[in-house]
Order: structure tokens, then C-alpha cells, then sequence
């Protein structure tokens, strides 16, 4: 499958001092997991799928213990959630905080909830369409516990599934069947969690329609982004807008932040007909008219901030796209 921007799992510092906390020192973990040494001093740190996967992997036999992840979800505190996931303790009920849950998860992760009622039975299924090969058994977890715990932090009652579908292989241990206190079935087709509809419509106390009226547009706005990324070359354009203004943005840096290498990134562009010289040109004469239209910006800051030399060859660049000079294209606009 063709990897994009949508492969990304956020790794929040709370991860690392929650693994901490479990006797997972960072450095062990990335040994294990053959990552960056340095990707735990990376604040919010971003994995595609597969690197996201093998970090799990690692957590479970440094762990030595069979339910690590839904330890490390339910016993973590709520006010360290990303504002994504936050955004759902705050619902109406518990079918709303799940439709939050879903909708703002991918600016997290690219994992996909899906929930279905039929009958007598709510249905939330979990899939990761651009895994290559099965999930890890404790990533799996973090997902059930984070759906059961919104429901029981959320209404404040001990909410239990009617029964659990899992992936992985039989018997499952004994923590588990404690903490979902229900029936967990194995061998499944797919990883579920399957909830009563009457539960679904249990109130929040802590409801919120202040906080929420904040937090709706700005995480609106987030997905948005990367629901326009809809190519490479808009990927690769958005990470050098980000960071022109600091410096010539390389390609081994925005490699490095779609994580892959910058032998692949170079192939995936020129495939697509573009260079990344033509992608750095291209981010450019965006952000200049972008800047252009806020008349607050003077043509030499724009120059400046875009990563000219100096100003003359700004306006020779611009001239050359737009077939007007910046001031002529500010003021026809």
C-alpha cells in the first residue's frame, strides 16, 4: 500500500514516562524495537505504522507482562491525554465522546474505529489500513482500554461489554477477562469490542459545551490538514512550509519526518514528475502570495522569511510564476 501523511502515530512524552513507570527505560525500548536512540527526546514524536508496531513489540517481552497495554492506558491520568482524545471526555454522552473518539483520532494515529448498532448490540471495530502485517497484541489493548475507559471515566460507572473479539491467538490471560469482566473470544477475524446500545446513551457529568466550543474548531482544523494532503508533493510541501522559514529545508529532514528514507522519498517524487527542488519552489510561491495578501508583512520580510538571499531575488523568482512583480500582485489584489 502507498505510503502517505495519513501513516503517522503520534508518540506523546506521556508514553515514555508511562513506560517508565512499567521498569521500560527509553533506551531499552528503542534497542528492542531497533528505532532512533534519540526519539524519546523528540517532543511528540511521529512513527509510520510499521515503526509504531515494532515499538509495541518491543514493550511486550521487556514488559513480561501479557496485558501491558491496557495497564499503561487505564492506569494512566486522564490530563495527560492529547487534546485529540481529551475532546471526548468532554461529549454529551458516551456515543458522542465514541464519535469524537473516532473522528479526531487520526490526529493521533491512523488507526480507523468503526461502530455499528444491530439489534441489541453496539459494535466497535478497530482497523489499521496501512498495516503490513498483523497488530501487536498490546497496541490492540491500548485501543479496547482507551473505548472502555471513556465509557467508565465518562459516565462514572463500571460499564461492561457484552463480550471482546480478538485477533490474537488463545488463551488469553487472566488480567484480561479481570479488566473487561466480560467473555473475550480469540481467533477473530478482527479486533472489536461489543458494547450495549443502552450504555451508549449514558450522560457525561463532566460535559462541557465551553471547552468544547474551543476545542471543535481547532481540531477541526487539524484533520482538515491532513485531509488535504492528498499526495506526496502536498505532503512534502506542507513539512517545507513549516520549516522555510528557519533555514533551506533538506531532503533528508522531511525524509525524516514521513518517515522514510531519503533514497525513497526521492524515488516517490520523481515518480510522481516533480523534484524536490520544483517542490521547494513550489511551497514558496504559496507562502509568498499567502504573506502578500496580510499587507501587515513588508515585501522585504516576506523575502526574508521565505529563505531569499535578498529581496531582488524574491521579486525575480515571483516575476517569473506570476508574470507580475510582489508589490504589482499585492496591489491588483
Amino acid at each position: 500500500m502507498t505510503r502517505d501523511a495519513s501513516d503517522r502515530c503520534r508518540l506523546p512524552q506521556a508514553f515514555w514516562r508511562a513506560a517508565e513507570r512499567m521498569g521500560m527505560p527509553a533506551p531499552a525500548l528503542l534497542r528492542q524495537a531497533r528505532l532512533p536512540a534519540a526519539l524519546h527526546v523528540t517532543a511528540d514524536a511521529w512513527l509510520t505504522t510499521a515503526q509504531y508496531f515494532a515499538l509495541w513489540r518491543a514493550v511486550e517481552p521487556l514488559s513480561q507482562d501479557p496485558a501491558i497495554g491496557l495497564r499503561m492506558t487505564a492506569e494512566n491520568d486522564t490530563s495527560v491525554y492529547p487534546p485529540a482524545t481529551m475532546s471526548a471526555f468532554f461529549a454529551r454522552d458516551y456515543r458522542d465522546g465514541l464519535h469524537r473518539l473516532a473522528r479526531f483520532k487520526r490526529l493521533c494515529t491512523p488507526e480507523e474505529l468503526n461502530l455499528t448498532d444491530a439489534g441489541n448490540e453496539s459494535r466497535i471495530a478497530m482497523r489499521w489500513p496501512f498495516a503490513e502485517g498483523p497488530e501487536p497484541g498490546a497496541t490492540a489493548d491500548v485501543t479496547f482500554a482507551a473505548i472502555l475507559e471513556l465509557g467508565r471515566r465518562g459516565t462514572g460507572k463500571h460499564i461492561t461489554p457484552i463480550r471482546v473479539e480478538m485477533v490474537r491467538p488463545g488463551p488469553v490471560a487472566e488480567a484480561h477477562r479481570r479488566y473487561f469482566d466480560a467473555p473475550v473470544r480469540s481467533d477473530c477475524p478482527e479486533n472489536a469490542l461489543v458494547l450495549r446500545p443502552a450504555d451508549l446513551d449514558l450522560p457525561f457529568p463532566g460535559h462541557n459545551t465551553d471547552l468544547l466550543a474551543i476545542l471543535d474548531p481547532l481540531l477541526t482544523g487539524a484533520l482538515g490538514e491532513i485531509e488535504a494532503r492528498s499526495s506526496l508533493s502536498d505532503q512534502v510541501k506542507i513539512l517545507i512550509k513549516r520549516r522555510i522559514a528557519s533555514g533551506k529545508p533538506g531532503i533528508g529532514d522531511v525524509a525524516r519526518e514521513l518517515g522514510m528514507s531519503e533514497r525513497t522519498l526521492q524515488r516517490r517524487i520523481t515518480e510522481g514528475g516533480a523534484s524536490f527542488r520544483g517542490l521547494i519552489d513550489d511551497a514558496r510561491q504559496e507562502l509568498g502570495r499567502r504573506m502578500l495578501s496580510d499587507e501587515e508583512n513588508s515585501i522585504d520580510e516576506i523575502a526574508f522569511l521565505l529563505g531569499f538571499q535578498d529581496t531582488s531575488s524574491f521579486y525575480r523568482a515571483f516575476r517569473a510564476r506570476e508574470g507580475v512583480t510582489p508589490a504589482e500582485w499585492r496591489s491588483r489584489l
